[in-house]
């Protein structure tokens, strides 16, 4: 009897009932976990407690079950004497007296409100951003296999918003993460405020953000107006400035648009043609919205192949120099620019407008740009051992990530040693771009490689953020007046006052002055007449393969072809 009233006091709650469930007797635990004494519950049955949260089959299951298995175990929800309602976990054993009837029942209990919360907690921490209380890309994932299986129910569209925030890294590198945290969290905020309850907003990492939108109605036009007007209105309300610890904030989303419409859609696909709708409207110019089109994949596929291909072309010496003779007055050639082809194996000649700006974004510009400056210095040694050519120049256009690398001038200098090469006849070409971030260090490096004798040519003067205060601080030898400009020069006053103005300035500073693009005898005579005396374009040579040019250098010097 010691050892059951003992055990009959545990920290379990305990209840004796009799055959009809008359509470007969309750322990201390009892007490503390519904805050009813033993007087206020002998004598009443365990309804006292319902919470109200179970239908009256849950208790005929419950009976049931004791009926026929003399036992009952589950999770329930009962209510303290307070009110509050809390769950617990209840095991009810029947009782029998030796003829074989129930003649009590035993529960014993155990509130699992701190491990309810727990795992309400875990299951939190599992599916929702815990920086934006958003939904993750787990549950964000999970939400969109749901709407896909509904399209088999209903034809109803739906749609994916793919949302990126523009230049959010720069606020991060200049005002710190915590600043870049603050406005994840006020961008959550504002979303949620775009979007219907039904809706869905989610935060995949990052910056990245995506709406899922259900119930669009079963016609297109109706379907594609509502994305509209949901994207419209987050374009509206993102551009609003942000107050950020005492810091106003302006930022813009640029956001991809594609349509749920069949149950048969993958998940994956629908995401992925969201992202590169996404980086349509970056191309287009960020702060606005696209929608996905098909081409677009192709394009996009197209340009991942091209990527590869890329990648291996570098390894494989499929790229050649082009040079494009630069000349004087009479058509003396004083030099080339040195332009780089890719022969790939199966499409033939590729395009540097085509090739270019991928190596750029991929980083896989300093490889192919030091073979560049490599190539290019070599041939500039050859032709320093020939007396026809020891006199030319070659112009090779530099990237901005070259140069910004913190051994460029070391590279540089070390490809001219190599190849023996006279750096007086190799001139870079820069971009006024390439001027935007730290001026300083690159008017440094251009310092220390103009020392040496490297010249210096600022390429498409005029097109992009021209400043007199920083072009008399580079130590440039030449302006070049961009083709854009020389194209409709003999019809566009304002082309022509910009080639002349380019002049002026370059006799002011004391530099040399070249004009490419040059197509026609008219634009050479107009050039020379407002004092440009230096020309590069077709009308004087196409870029040529070496032996071509080295052809044209021949005939243009009177050599014939035996020279």
């Amino acid at each position: 009897m010691r050892i059951a009233a003992t055990a009959f006091e545990a920290q379990q709650g305990m209840t004796i009932t009799d055959a009809q469930h008359v509470i007969l007797q309750v322990n201390q635990a009892y007490t503390q976990i519904t805050g009813y004494s033993a007087e206020e519950s002998i004598g009443k049955t365990p309804n006292m407690l319902a919470s109200g949260r179970h239908d009256s089959s849950y208790y005929a299951a419950m009976m049931q079950s004791l009926e026929q298995n003399g036992a009952w175990t589950g999770e329930i929800w009962n209510r303290r004497k307070t009110g509050e309602v809390y769950p617990e976990w209840l095991t009810i054993s029947a009782v029998k007296d030796s003829a074989g009837l129930t003649s009590h029942y035993v529960a014993i209990f155990s509130d699992i409100t701190a491990k309810k919360e727990s795992e309400l907690r875990i299951n939190h921490l599992a599916f929702y951003d815990p920086l934006t209380q958003l939904p993750n890309r787990r549950l964000l994932l999970d939400r969109l296999q749901q709407a896909l299986a509904s399209r088999k129910r209903s034809d109803a569209y739906g749609a994916i918003l793919f949302i990126d925030l523009d230049n959010f890294k720069t606020l991060n590198d200049t005002l710190g993460h915590h600043i870049g945290d603050l406005l994840l969290q006020q961008v959550a905020q504002r979303l949620r405020n775009c979007v219907r309850e039904g809706d869905t907003v989610a935060r995949l990492g990052g910056d990245e953000f995506v709406v899922m939108l259900e119930e669009l109605g079963n016609q297109l036009q109706d379907a594609v107006a509502q994305c509209e007007s949901v994207g419209k209105k987050i374009l509206a309300t993102l551009n609003q400035p942000y107050q950020l610890a005492g810091h106003v904030y302006k930022n813009t989303p640029s956001i991809g648009i594609t349509l749920i419409n069949t149950h048969q859609e993958k998940v994956d696909d629908l995401l992925r043609r969201a992202d590169l709708a996404m980086y349509q409207a970056k191309a287009a110019g960020r702060n606005t919205m696209c929608f996905f089109d098909p081409e677009m994949q192709s394009a996009v596929t197209a340009r991942a192949a091209l990527e590869s291909d890329l990648g291996q072309a570098i390894q494989a010496a499929q790229f050649v120099l082009h040079y494009q003779a630069q000349v004087v007055r009479d058509g003396e050639i004083v030099g080339v620019e040195a332009l780089v082809r890719w022969q790939h194996p199966l499409r033939g000649l590729v395009s540097p407008a085509e090739f270019i700006p991928l190596a750029e974004e991929t980083g896989l510009i300093l490889p192919l740009g030091r073979w560049v400056l490599e190539t290019a210095c070599q041939q500039i040694a050859d032709w320093a051992g020939q007396a026809e050519t020891a006199h030319l120049s070659v112009a090779v256009n530099v990237s901005a990530l070259q140069v910004h690398q913190d051994d460029f001038v070391e590279q540089v200098l070390e490809l001219l040693q190599r190849s023996g090469a006279p750096a007086q006849r190799l001139k870079l070409e820069l971009t006024e771009s390439l001027l935007l971030n730290d001026l300083d260090t690159v008017i440094s490096k251009m310092m220390r490689l103009k020392a040496m004798g490297v010249g210096f040519s600022l390429d498409d003067f005029g097109t992009g953020y021209s400043s007199l205060s920083y072009l008399k601080r580079l130590p440039l030898d030449q302006l070049k007046i961009d083709q854009g400009f020389i194209r409709d020069i003999l019809v566009d006053p304002n082309d022509a006052a910009i080639a002349k103005m380019v002049i002026v300035l370059g006799e002011t500073l004391g530099l040399s002055v070249i004009a490419e693009g040059v197509e026609c005898v008219a634009q050479k005579d107009f050039l020379a007449q407002i004092g440009c005396h230096a020309y590069q374009g077709y009308l004087f040579s196409r870029p040529l393969p070496l032996a071509g040019f080295m052809q044209l250098l021949r005939e243009k010097s009177g050599a014939g072809s035996g020279a």
